[in-house]
């Protein structure tokens, strides 16, 4: 399973016209990936196929949120819902970096049966066996991690440790720089078969048709 991460509409497009089996859609890469455009989305859900998983994140930096933030967070899940997202993508830390299971909960149970992932603020709290059990306990279908580290290919001990323990009660998303010279040993070391790229190569800005075909090549 290939998801690529697409920070704006041009990519998104590229995306969708290659082999990725589907898009994790955002805005703002510089800051790690926000709420996308919501027409934006709707033109991808009219003319496309692939599937289309909406980032939920009304600002960057730490991922936890005032009351305001909160609200429009729900607001986001129910309005995106309508439009026909396929998933969404979240995920809220108290602020000393745990799961905060009343929020999340709280959005997840406003997704009802869209699937959610919890992104990488999950490599941020302190324990993540912990975490991990607390987000199959909360309902999350996907986690998207690198283990912890900085890039899977530094966490690739750890992701396979997970992978091990708990790959058949949510499904691990091995992201952080992977690309197509890496992913055929971060599959062979850590057992994993989704992966997560921005497909976006070195002094480049858009996602590349070529990228995805490789990377879809080499994980298969």
């Amino acid at each position: 399973m290939l998801e690529i991460a697409c920070f704006e509409i041009t990519s998104a497009e590229t995306a969708c016209q290659s082999m990725a089996d589907r898009i994790e859609f955002c805005d703002n890469f510089e800051l790690g990936g926000t709420t996308p455009d919501f027409y934006e989305f709707l033109h991808l859900k009219r003319n496309y196929k692939t599937p289309v998983y909406v980032m939920i994140r009304p600002k960057g930096g730490p991922f936890f949120y005032s009351d305001e933030e909160f609200l429009q967070m729900k607001n986001s899940i129910i309005t995106f819902k309508e439009g026909g997202a396929d998933g969404f993508v979240f995920g809220i830390l108290t602020s000393n970096n745990e799961i905060d299971e009343a929020r999340n909960g709280e959005l997840i149970e406003l997704a009802g049966e869209t699937p959610c992932t919890f992104h990488r603020a999950f490599d941020r709290t302190p324990d993540l066996d912990q975490s991990i059990q607390t987000l199959i306990k909360l309902g999350f279908k996907t986690v998207l991690t690198s283990g912890g580290k900085k890039s899977a290919m530094e966490g690739k001990e750890v992701l396979k440790s997970l992978i091990q323990k708990y790959s058949d009660k949510i499904e691990i998303l091995i992201g952080g720089g992977v690309r197509s010279e890496n992913i055929e040993e971060l599959k062979k070391f850590t057992g994993g078969t989704s992966f997560h790229s921005s497909a976006i190569l070195k002094y480049d800005t858009f996602v590349t048709d070529d990228e995805i075909k490789k990377l879809k090549k080499l994980s298969s």
